[in-house]
């Protein structure tokens, strides 16, 4: 049964991203659920495709946002991990912290690296492993796109009130905890 309501939300998501300016509608959940014969609470469905599709257009806008930096979002994301790390950290540890395997990581670093943005070098503490550094060049590309990056973001959500974003935050964290409930067998 799970898998069928999954295929009606991924439908549902399919339609909005085909048709970015129509969110889908209530009316829309409601005709998925009946056409698979589900039972499922329309309201619940709605959210869940509205959050993917919201997700899925701020992947695409985000590539679009790093690119003009010429990084990507998990470019970005390493590089800031590194700063928030004092500068290094083992490939395993970016690995556990960004939420990727090692391979992507590598495959980060070795992009990263080429472009003078990063660096890997032995690590003091286990002379058998490497760690990867942010270079100055590296710090510097971050320096340099603050401003515009941080005055985007907060363009974002400024439609929001303070307390709307407190409690946006709030739900955004109890929907976090429970994204296993697509991954889960």
């Amino acid at each position: 049964m799970t898998g069928r309501w999954l295929a009606a939300i991924l439908l549902l998501v399919s339609d909005e991203d085909a048709n970015p300016g129509a969110a889908p509608t209530l009316e829309q959940a409601r005709k998925q659920i009946a056409r698979y014969g589900l039972e499922a609470d329309p309201q619940a469905v709605l959210v869940a495709v509205r959050l993917m599709a919201a997700g899925a257009r701020l992947d695409r806008a985000s590539e679009v946002h790093f690119a003009r930096s010429g990084l990507s979002t998990g470019r970005y994301r390493l590089l800031v991990d590194l700063e928030d790390s004092d500068g290094e950290k083992s490939p395993s540890r970016l690995a556990k912290s960004l939420g990727v395997s090692r391979a992507t990581v590598t495959g980060l670093v070795v992009g990263l690296e080429r472009e003078g943005l990063v660096a890997r070098r032995a690590s003091t503490e286990d002379g058998r492993g490497a760690v990867v550094v942010l270079t100055a060049r590296g710090s510097r590309r971050l320096r340099d796109m603050a401003a515009d990056h941080f005055a985007r973001l907060e363009a974002l959500v400024g439609g929001l009130a303070p307390d709307e974003r407190g409690l946006f935050l709030d739900l955004l964290e109890r929907i976090t905890q429970r994204i296993d409930a697509l991954t889960a067998e």
